[in-house]
């Protein structure tokens, strides 16, 4: 009398659906691991600009730049800045390095994650240990 159809899903349609899903999580990490990375060199740059105008504010103090020995300690010393940033994970190389030549120039770098550049200004920096990736800033 009454005809029975089966309802639901066959197999070959919940592997399609699956496979889609797979492929579409996947498209969404890798897009969420580069949002990740941009946003870690973005801060690297932040706090580069940030030790740039501590390092202005140490030179109208001190009448020159801090010499390589005395390092980026020697702006928390000195009141110009409250804390050294780091740069966080993701990079090989993490601190900021801090070279000075003489007293009215330097050369601030680190390591970005990304192949871009974002330096300011490249000048006559010497400092050893830094990718071809680095953002590199002199005055």
């Amino acid at each position: 009398m009454f005809k029975r159809t089966a309802r639901g899903f066959t197999l070959i349609e919940l592997l399609v659906v699956i496979a889609i899903i797979g492929i579409l999580s996947s498209v969404v990490l890798a897009s969420l691991n580069d949002a990740r990375t941009k946003s870690r060199d973005a801060k690297r740059v932040a706090d580069v600009k940030q030790l740039q105008l501590a390092l202005e504010l140490y030179f109208d103090s001190n009448g020159g730049y801090p010499t390589t020995a005395e390092g980026l300690d020697a702006l928390v010393t000195a009141g110009s800045i409250a804390a050294i940033p780091t740069p966080g994970a993701g990079v090989d190389n993490a601190t900021y390095l801090y070279v000075s030549s003489s007293v009215t120039d330097y050369c601030l770098a680190t390591d970005l994650e990304a192949g871009t550049s974002h330096a300011a200004a490249v000048g006559s920096c010497t400092a050893t240990g830094i990718t071809d990736q680095a953002l590199r800033v002199s005055p």
